[in-house]
């Protein structure tokens, strides 16, 4: 039986209620919403409706017309940095990105954007004083990642928002690794834009993911074209959310990610939080009495979300996934996990690390066989 220790790149198995939704969507809400009047279309409307006003409530925004959807958190990343950033501006960001935010930003400044970069520690923390201190005057915004991908490592988003808000400075949160799995609250934690994949924590299909645009702000879109409002009009929409959803939208998809929501917050963000640090628990200990392993991050479980990165002495770690999957059927991922910086801040860079990350669906036997499998590769069984 597989072992699926792969949760921060996809969580698997995904809820039940959720393929139910997708496979009832696909049959029955196939139409394209928005773009007509008759029954099919009104259908899948409706229900591309009711999965904002879910996600809205999901995370404490307070209009869901001011979340646009994408097809995953890259894309919802480069809707707000593009459509926000222009030449002339300073941008403060950290060395725990992933790729998403990090080749966007390089490419911002090749035009001219000022971007800023924070120094974590050796934990993949970074400092809430330091972020501040460097957005200082003139910075039109701070974006940084509330969990990291490569550590587990959660940041102070709190204190750095609070202090945005406070002095005009713009907040964006890449919460691809924490959506569904930590408390969020963009009204609470004075979040201007948070970007989010809907098929990792939240736990719904791929293809699906979604910006929240604080509504003072007005966004360049990504895309142009049809929107099923204004057709008459060779300009693009003001209104949101169709300015930014060119096209049609994923509505199975969306169906399947409404179900998901529907599902966490019957079972509870805090609950699921509590599952995932006991097993991430289980997994430093076990590490911890294996000779040869350096893990990476935060020591306490409570510091990190549920991922852990470790490297074996003398051992690639491509080599030992590898064998992980090929002899014992236990996913795992390795390498640079598209987050070269991270890795050079934490000292794993070039071979990046062997990264495991639990799920909700995980149970302590998992752990316990994934330990055993690592035991005896590592010739410590």
């Amino acid at each position: 039986m597989t072992i699926y220790l792969d949760n921060a790149a996809t969580s698997f198995p995904k809820p039940q209620p959720a393929c139910h939704a997708v496979d009832r969507a696909l049959r029955r809400s196939s139409a394209n919403p928005g773009r007509g009047g008759h029954r099919m279309s009104l259908d899948a409307a409706r229900l591309v409706l009711e999965t904002r006003e879910a996600v809205a409530r999901f995370i404490g925004a307070t209009d869901s017309s001011r979340i646009a959807f994408t097809s995953n958190a890259t894309e919802a990343l480069n809707l707000g940095l593009f459509g926000l950033v222009r030449p002339g501006d300073r941008v403060v960001t950290t060395s725990m990105e992933h790729n998403a935010v990090v080749r966007p930003l390089h490419v911002l400044a090749g035009r001219g954007v000022e971007v800023i970069k924070v120094k974590a520690d050796a934990t993949g923390f970074v400092d809430p004083a330091e972020v501040i201190s460097a957005a200082g005057e003139n910075t039109r915004l701070v974006v940084m990642s509330h969990c990291s991908n490569v550590t587990g490592t959660l940041q102070d988003i709190a204190t750095i928002g609070a202090w945005c808000r406070k002095n005009g400075t713009l907040f964006m949160v890449d919460a691809a690794q924490s959506a569904g799995a930590c408390p969020l609250d963009v009204t609470r934690m004075k979040i201007d834009l948070l970007a989010a994949s809907g098929h990792k924590g939240l736990m719904g299909p791929p293809g699906t993911g979604f910006l929240f645009v604080a509504g003072s702000l007005e966004l360049q879109p990504l895309l142009y074209g049809g929107t099923g409002m204004l057709s008459d009009s060779p300009e693009q929409p003001r209104e949101m959310p169709e300015r930014l959803e060119s096209g049609t939208l994923n509505t199975i998809g969306l169906a399947g990610l409404h179900a998901a929501i529907g599902f966490i917050e019957q079972v509870g963000v805090e609950q699921i939080r509590l599952h995932e640090k006991r097993l991430v628990n289980l997994l430093l200990t076990g590490l911890a009495a294996l000779p040869r392993i350096s893990v990476y991050g935060p020591e306490r479980a409570d510091d990190r979300g549920a991922a852990v990165s470790f490297t074996v002495a003398d051992e690639d770690p491509a080599g030992l996934g590898f064998r992980l999957d090929r002899d014992y059927d236990i996913c795992c991922r390795t390498g640079l996990h598209c987050a070269p910086e991270a890795h050079k801040s934490i000292g794993s860079y070039p071979a990046g690390t062997i990264r495991v990350s639990p799920g909700y669906f995980n149970i302590d036997r998992d752990i316990e066989m994934f330990l055993d499998a690592l035991s005896v590769l590592t010739g410590s069984a």
